[in-house]
């Protein structure tokens, strides 16, 4: 199935469901992808397509007779029945997550303290308190206008300084500032926008999100950041602007073109394997893993298995 029907497919709702519990029940098999159960908090923010209360929300979940025949609570989490597996992987997880949470902090206002850097996200696992042993410290990078292959050329150098460290940086989406407006609007995008953490830009953070007004038709709650993690301080002198000064001239301008032309060349291989993989002059989106298409076709599945399960009960 190709990316314009994972965009806005037309699920089969399960019988009797209303239309508010149907959006309860979508979004927590949308979650459940990633073995992740949510508080009525967390379901009320992640809603899918229906702009609701989050008294309306506790309502639905604390008295819909139908729904509860779908999802299950355990303590504060909510979950599609017969997964209580979740919520022990979502607690080890979150003791995970805290121990990361520092250095992902400290090397992501390292990367926007380098040249050209307008704007640094968490994004991915972390930035749901949903890391295993194995995640990476993934991050959205903003770089300012016709300088993204030497703004990632510095990120990568943070990269290495944590490698050394035992820290595994993915600085693997970065885009211009005129390119801060997704073409990709799918569920999968809009989550990766209303989950993102900023780290510094908090300004650019907010262009994003008012550039990005489609996530509004999928994620309707999700209106702000779920935390701003940026430090508002507002430096007026900073040593890389002598470097910035520097580089926005002829051979500053050469070494964008030869590093752009020289990673696109190395990575041509990877962008024709991978459809999610792509680069040029205002974007480096090094998704060489498929995610997206596998969690879209993951969660097709549990709502197409669900509806079938329910309907072969009645």
């Amino acid at each position: 199935m190709n990316d314009s029907n994972l965009n806005r497919m037309s699920y089969d709702s399960p019988p009797t469901l209303s239309p508010l519990a149907t959006a309860v029940w979508r979004t927590l098999a949308y979650v459940d992808v990633f073995d992740y159960p949510l508080t009525a908090v967390e379901i009320h923010r992640y809603l899918e397509e229906i702009p609701a209360t989050l008294s309306e929300v506790e309502a639905v979940l604390a008295s819909d007779s139908a729904l509860a025949c779908h999802i299950s609570r355990t303590d504060a989490y909510y979950y599609l029945a017969g997964r209580e597996k979740v919520v022990d992987i979502r607690r080890r997880r979150e003791a995970i997550a805290q121990k990361i949470w520092p250095s992902a902090i400290r090397y992501g206002r390292l990367i926007a303290a380098m040249p050209f850097t307008q704007m640094v996200t968490l994004t991915g696992s972390l930035a749901m308190n949903n890391a295993d042993e194995n995640a990476d410290i993934d991050y959205l990078i903003v770089a300012e206008n016709d300088y993204v292959w030497l703004c990632r050329a510095f990120a990568i150098v943070v990269v290495r300084l944590a490698a050394l460290r035992g820290y595994h940086l993915c600085p693997n989406y970065i885009l211009a500032e005129r390119a801060i407006t997704f073409t990709d609007e799918n569920l999968y995008a809009a989550h990766e926008i209303v989950q993102m953490i900023p780290l510094s830009g908090i300004s650019m953070y907010q262009k994003m999100r008012q550039a990005n007004q489609w996530t509004m038709g999928y994620l309707p709650n999700a209106v702000n950041s779920p935390r701003d993690l940026t430090d508002g301080k507002r430096n007026r002198f900073h040593p890389r602007k002598l470097m910035e000064i520097f580089l926005r001239s002829r051979i500053g301008g050469w070494l964008e073109n030869w590093e752009m032309r020289r990673k696109i060349r190395k990575f041509q291989t990877y962008e024709n394997e991978h459809a999610e993989a792509q680069f040029a002059t205002d974007w480096c989106k090094g998704h060489f893993d498929a995610h997206r298409q596998e969690t879209l076709d993951a969660y097709r599945t549990r709502v197409w298995q669900d509806v079938e399960d329910k309907r072969n009960q009645l």
